[in-house]
């Protein structure tokens, strides 16, 4: 039995590892990599993970400047730490301990487990689900935590999560390109159940290029619905290329409306990862009985609501956050049957991290950004 692949009782293996810290709320200087992090112990029924790669999420930055902070009423930028109280900094309004491990998209191998944990995932390919459930009740999402959050995540060569967490995946997909998909495709999977959507149906996804934005395009044609895709004009033929039925360019104070125009009426449902002003404009671009789902706010959380467009339309609104387990199965599934791609934006080292954040901020990129560690 080699080093990387140890039993529940080995003690061969490494000590420390290298590891990207997040020392407190604040700007890149948060965040210092190093070699002589303690490789994570493994408690019983656990696994350790060796990662390969790992995704760059909105989570990340929004942790680190502590955007989650009720203190904080603008977009997602650099400065965010300036207004956050760090009291309330965390995705869950509470505050972090430091330092911490971010990096919630795992993909790597298994190379030991815990004790009454089965010996057979040991150098299996796993992904893992990011969210760490009470197992006694693993569907009360009060109960939930995130991988990066409460507990250290990916971005290190080795991750301990609950077994329940790895789901062993088969797919001629390199380690880069799996690791796109754990915390940005399960968010939009989640997002489309929410809604659920139905095949021949029309859906709006505005914010379309991004992680979850390019997974909801996917997901929403395997579900065989309409998509109206919102993007700027430098990723039109990419989006396009994503399945989408039709890209609208963004354009000022009229992104909803080109969007209904381009669509030919009002929408069944719309999957916004985007908030900020357009907010109340996609809720008139929805039917009589449309859904809005959203799960993110890169353009800002405060928005303005009309009672009146909300109840007088039979609107539905609903927020996507902690999932069912059975979402990460689903996504495994989708991945093992070939029916979707993975979209790399570009790919980091993990001494390169802080360059990672700048590029994800500036969201030049199409898809997901990934750590190679």
């Amino acid at each position: 039995m080699s080093g990387e692949e140890r039993g529940p009782t080995d003690p061969s293996g490494p000590r420390t590892m290298r590891a990207a810290l997040l020392l407190g709320v604040g700007g890149p200087d948060m965040l210092e990599v190093r070699d002589d992090v303690p490789v994570p112990e493994v408690a019983p029924g656990e696994v350790l993970v060796r990662v390969a790669a790992c995704g760059v999420n909105n989570t990340d930055i929004n942790t680190r400047v502590g955007w989650y902070s009720r203190s904080v009423t603008t977009a997602t930028t650099e400065s965010a730490y300036r207004e956050a109280d760090t009291h309330d900094a965390g995705w869950s309004r509470g505050g972090l301990t430091y330092p911490r491990i971010q990096g919630a998209d795992v993909a790597g191998k298994v190379t030991s487990v815990g004790a009454g944990v089965s010996g057979d995932l040991i150098g299996r390919r796993v992904l893992v689900d990011p969210w760490l459930r009470d197992s006694r009740h693993p569907r009360d999402p009060q109960r939930a935590g995130y991988l990066g959050s409460e507990r250290d995540g990916g971005f290190a060569e080795y991750c301990s999560v609950p077994s329940e967490n790895v789901h062993p995946v088969s797919s001629d997909l390199s380690d880069v390109q799996l690791a796109t998909f754990a915390c940005s495709w399960s968010t939009a999977e989640h997002m489309l159940a929410r809604l659920g959507l139905r095949s021949g149906e029309t859906i709006a996804v505005p914010g379309a290029s991004g992680g979850v934005g390019s997974a909801l395009v996917q997901l929403a044609k395997l579900r065989g619905a309409r998509v109206v895709a919102v993007t700027s004009a430098a990723k039109l033929d990419e989006v396009a290329a994503l399945g989408a039925d039709r890209v609208v360019t963004r354009q000022a104070n009229r992104v909803p409306e080109c969007a209904a125009e381009a669509n030919g009426g009002p929408f069944h449902a719309v999957a916004d990862v985007v908030g900020g002003h357009d907010f109340g404009g996609w809720l008139e671009a929805l039917r009589r009985g449309g859904r809005y789902v959203t799960s993110g706010a890169i353009a800002g959380p405060m928005v303005e609501l009309d009672l009146r467009t909300l109840y007088l339309k039979d609107l539905t609104l609903h927020g996507a956050t902690v999932y069912e387990p059975q979402v990460f199965s689903d996504l495994v599934g989708h991945i093992e049957s070939g029916r979707i791609r993975a979209v790399v934006g570009g790919v980091y080292r993990l001494e390169d991290i802080h360059a990672a954040q700048e590029a994800f901020l500036a969201k030049r990129h199409i898809g997901s950004l990934v750590i190679s560690i």
